[in-house]
């Protein structure tokens, strides 16, 4: 569910295009995948300053994402921590076209 192996995404395989959304612990960018060019959301959620109970939390986020299939849910696609920012990442669909209102 989350990439740690040695072929791990990093957020190098990313273009950061702009920042669509934040929160307390996490901030959203727009992200063009560098190898396929696609576009995706990432989230990257600031691992490092959570709480074991905020940890817990957004580990459980990843694996309701990862569970969740519907044509009206944003589609979750990886996670891959990012050691050199103390970050989880959460590369899901980008939806450009709608309000997610």
């Amino acid at each position: 569910m989350i990439n740690k192996t040695n072929n791990a995404t990093t957020l190098k395989d990313f273009i950061i295009l702009m920042k669509i959304g934040e929160g307390a612990y996490s901030e959203v960018y727009k992200v063009k995948r560098k190898s396929d060019q696609a576009l995706y959301a990432l989230k990257k959620v600031k691992f490092g300053t959570l709480s074991t109970k905020e940890k817990e939390n957004a580990l459980n986020e990843v694996r309701i994402l990862a569970s969740v299939e519907h044509e009206t849910i944003i589609g979750y696609k990886e996670a891959f921590f990012e050691d050199s920012t103390s970050c989880l990442c959460l590369v899901m669909e980008f939806q450009d076209d709608e309000d997610l209102y």
